[in-house]
């Protein structure tokens, strides 16, 4: 995992990156807040450490741009801080920092936490894989309802229109029938219309059984109680 650190003390930067190399990961580091967020912003990384005062823009500010960026959730954000108070540590959490690490600063301690930031993004990638396999099940199984409901609800009028242009179109219709079946093809083409009107009216789009265990949309316009 590639990791950017922020600090402007380059004993505490180098404490900080010799621990996340350690740990297997890549070190990008920024000796100042500006730095750090012109790096980000070049190379979204899922991990930043920051210290909490920097020059040019402190690490609280630096958090609060990540936070407002399209790379928001991928990121774990900790900020290092020497402030206790439990106000400081409010205002840690209100920046939209995951976590943070009071110093003094020890080896340890921050193991503990780049494993619980390891975790925390493991998860939330395995979360939006299954949240995004849901949407696209969901998407195709919405395909299939659709299909089948305009295979129900068009194939007879379409059957008829069809076979009643044909009938006319090859010269099989008797003179006196033909009014009757461009009456016919006029009527058929209407429901087809308005089924079609229907499904571009849907607002709140639910399904009804079809066969057995398959459902499909509901274009009548009334739905029954066995819908979701």
């Amino acid at each position: 995992m590639k990791a950017l650190v922020a600090d402007d003390d380059e004993g505490m930067r180098l404490l900080v990156e010799a621990v996340l190399r350690e740990a297997g990961h890549e070190v990008v580091t920024a000796s100042d807040g500006a730095e750090a967020w012109t790096r980000f912003e070049q190379d979204p990384v899922p991990l930043v450490v920051l210290d909490w005062q920097m020059p040019g823009l402190s690490g609280i500010e630096v958090c609060e741009r990540v936070r407002g960026g399209p790379a928001a959730r991928d990121t774990f954000v900790l900020i290092i801080t020497a402030r206790g108070a439990s106000a400081d540590l409010l205002r840690v959490l209100d920046a939209g920092a995951d976590d943070y690490l009071s110093k003094p600063l020890s080896p340890e301690a921050l193991k503990a936490r780049i494993i619980i930031a390891e975790r925390r993004l493991t998860a939330d990638r395995a979360r939006r894989d299954a949240e995004e396999a849901l949407a696209r099940a969901q998407w195709l199984a919405g395909i299939g309802e659709t299909a089948l409901a305009l295979q129900h609800e068009i194939n007879n009028p379409l059957t008829a229109l069809l076979g009643n242009a044909a009938l006319i179109t090859g010269g099989l219709a008797a003179p006196d029938e033909t009014d009757a079946l461009i009456r016919v093809i006029a009527e058929q083409a209407t429901r087809i219309a308005a089924v079609v009107k229907r499904l571009g009216a849907l607002r709140e789009p639910r399904s009804v059984r079809y066969v057995g265990a398959s459902r499909m949309l509901d274009l009548s316009g009334e739905g029954d109680k066995d819908h979701h």
